[in-house]
């Protein structure tokens, strides 16, 4: 009897250096688990608070009065930014211009930065403006025209009138919420009129966002993903190939096919979403369709622009 139970006793201590080993095993595994999410959150804290930095940095840098519209000396009116650089205005900030066969004068923004005589179309920066419009209000243009760092659309007919007068360059400034930089440029880039629906034309491309516009990642996809040619659409005037309306279900005005491969119109979330479709400000060449660009610029240049230097 003695013996059966030494045998149960060296049995019991067993299964408990089992179990104890295996515990063990998982309270290391979890220990190590947990250490490796705690140096993934301290390096997001990090960069949290590197773009914190940069955000104070680049508002104490701004003029107090940098949403004023600037005046310039002299009757000369100026069809685009390019212009108001070389006469030697080299602030960034809004001025008047009027475009050749604009019926009246437009405010723009000028972008003096990446070697200046930059008109901005578009900003994207923090989710103040709703973009979700309509036609009218997309033909008109819309948003904050006062703040340095307003959101803002320049509005088609403006479009038109800018990219007919002369061969411009189209160049995309793109932000990620991990404080990343991309770029895309595009050559001759060009909006028809309304009565062509505003459809947009682009030449070749160069950057490392990738060319999302033409959607020439894959060639099955092509046919539905590429910008080139397209219609403008709005949730109320359809232009699309897409048997419903993309600008209704992607929540924005854009230059949709079936339904698209960018959307910088699109609804402002915090990086990665989740939709019924997808709505974000979408770049899909460098994130995917499922995540949501933090901040946006698109501006053009004449293309054979030189900086006067004198």
């Amino acid at each position: 009897m003695g013996k059966i139970r030494a045998v149960y006793a060296l049995i019991w201590i067993s299964v408990t250096l089992n179990v104890s080993h295996s515990v063990l095993e998982e309270c290391q595994q979890e220990t190590e688990r947990l250490r490796m999410q705690l140096k993934t959150l301290e390096s997001r804290f990090q960069k949290q608070q590197l773009q914190i930095q940069h955000l104070r940095a680049a508002k104490d840098e701004i003029p107090a009065n940098a949403g004023e519209l600037i005046d310039l000396p002299g009757q000369t009116e100026y069809t685009d930014c390019a212009g108001i650089f070389n006469n030697g205005s080299k602030a960034s900030g809004f001025y008047m211009i009027k475009p050749t066969r604009s019926p009246s004068k437009i405010k723009v923004y000028c972008d003096m930065s990446e070697g200046g005589g930059w008109t901005v179309l578009q900003r994207r920066t923090d989710g103040t403006e709703s973009f979700e419009r309509g036609w009218e209000e997309y033909k008109r243009g819309f948003g904050n025209m006062e703040s340095a760092i307003g959101e803002f659309w320049v509005g088609n007919d403006n479009l038109h009138y800018l990219t007919s007068q002369a061969d411009y360059n189209l160049r995309i400034n793109m932000e990620d919420f991990d404080g990343s930089h991309r770029f895309a440029i595009y050559k001759s880039f060009k909006v028809s009129s309304e009565e062509e629906k505003y459809q947009l034309n682009f030449g070749e491309y160069r950057g490392n966002a990738g060319n999302a516009l033409a959607g020439t990642y894959h060639p099955e996809v092509q046919w539905w993903a590429s910008h080139q040619g397209m219609k403008f659409s709005t949730f109320d005037n359809d232009n699309d190939r897409y048997d419903r309306n993309c600008a209704k279900e992607d929540k924005s005005g854009w230059w949709f096919n079936r339904c698209h491969s960018a959307n910088l119109n699109g609804k402002y979330y915090q990086g990665p979403y989740s939709d019924v479709t997808d709505s974000g400000i979408v770049w899909y060449t460098w994130h995917g369709w499922w995540y949501s660009l933090k901040s946006v610029v698109m501006k053009i240049r004449p293309s054979h622009f030189e900086p006067n230097e004198v």
